[in-house]
């Protein structure tokens, strides 16, 4: 049965991670790479916060690599089904049932609400079934004023986020994203031979696709772009993405004088981010992978054409340039930034 807001009336507030003993925490963020990136500053505030707390991410089926990556903070993980009103994924009618009782059998002390700004997701986390549960409410719905902050428009999505878990208790431990790097990672990359002819800082990569495609920059910007830095730099470019997108890069690579090393791939995002660390820039859309440059503090050049830019920038503006080109017009500033980033 659905409540309004799970936990309404129990005690607390403001700080109530401090107050309240909590050893089991569900934190509820079923979103992609970039928005489960984004959220790495509040996990790592919320371990600091909670260091003896068995914490369980509830998120997308993919999303259990994303757990097991950020093991320091997240101690166990459960795929969520979908949901009707939610976009991210269809819905699967067959897990529904399990997924419900596997996730109130855990009796979790708090389950807190990270996945946007409550009007949907606060209904879906009122019946997991927790003794309390907090997050971001929209302005004017009911809700504890001890466990809901209102949402506002506007800002940062990981600052977003850290207000969100400073107001719960748990004092902010760095804004910086981070994306941890493991031996299995560069295992992959080497059995993949996508890598095998590329030295160590005598390439930069260039990513030309997106989850959306409609938000990729032209082809024949990243090919002009691609060349020049060959020819100035002396480096090697390579291409980079998923399986899937591998038609892309031959597109690309096509439009190219010089001739690029493709790695779009079907290798894990652990092996592709192994392949960015040692290369000199990334260029790319507004994706995923931009936020993985900046865990890696690999200096980059995004390429915005709808999405917000204030809340999906990299926070660092001088390690990471973003270019704002809807009409795919703005090749010789995404140069420029290059070259500053290279030299």
């Amino acid at each position: 049965m659905e409540q309004e807001y799970a936990g309404e009336q129990e005690e607390g507030g403001a700080g109530v991670l401090r107050r309240s003993r909590i050893e089991t925490l569900a934190i509820f963020r079923a979103l992609q790479l970039g928005d489960m990136l984004c959220a790495v500053p509040a996990l790592r505030a919320l371990r600091a916060a909670l260091p003896d707390t068995r914490i369980t991410l509830i998120g997308l089926p993919w999303a259990e690599q994303f757990a097991s990556r950020y093991r320091s903070y997240i101690d166990d993980f459960i795929a969520f089904p979908g949901h009707p009103d939610l976009p991210e994924q269809p819905v699967q009618h067959e897990r529904l049932d399990d997924f419900a009782l596997a996730v109130r059998e855990r009796h979790f002390d708090l389950a807190l609400q990270l996945h946007g700004s409550g009007e949907i997701s606060n209904r879906i986390v009122s019946t997991f079934g927790a003794k309390a549960c907090a997050g971001y409410k929209p302005k004017g719905m009911p809700g504890s004023s001890l466990h809901y902050l209102d949402f506002e428009e506007g800002g940062h999505e990981s600052l977003r986020l850290l207000r969100l878990v400073a107001f719960l208790g748990a004092p902010m431990q760095g804004e910086h994203l981070e994306f941890p790097l493991f031996a299995q990672d560069d295992a992959e990359l080497r059995d993949s031979g996508v890598a095998r002819t590329l030295v160590e800082r005598s390439y930069f990569c260039i990513h030309p696709g997106a989850r959306m495609r409609d938000k990729c920059w032209p082809l024949a910007r990243f090919a002009e772009v691609a060349d020049r830095l060959c020819d100035e730099f002396r480096l090697q470019a390579v291409i980079t993405g998923s399986g899937q997108e591998r038609d892309l890069a031959e597109a690309l690579a096509a439009q190219m004088r010089n001739r690029p090393v493709i790695a779009a791939a079907p290798i894990s995002i652990g092996a592709m981010a192994a392949l960015m660390s040692r290369s000199r820039l990334l260029i790319c859309n507004d994706t995923g992978v931009s936020h993985i440059a900046a865990g890696l503090r690999l200096p980059s050049v995004v390429i915005f054409s709808k999405s917000d830019m204030e809340r999906w920038a990299p926070l660092d503006a001088e390690l990471h340039r973003c270019v704002w080109d809807p009409e795919g017009q703005q090749g010789a500033a995404v140069l420029a930034h290059a070259r500053v980033l290279l030299r």
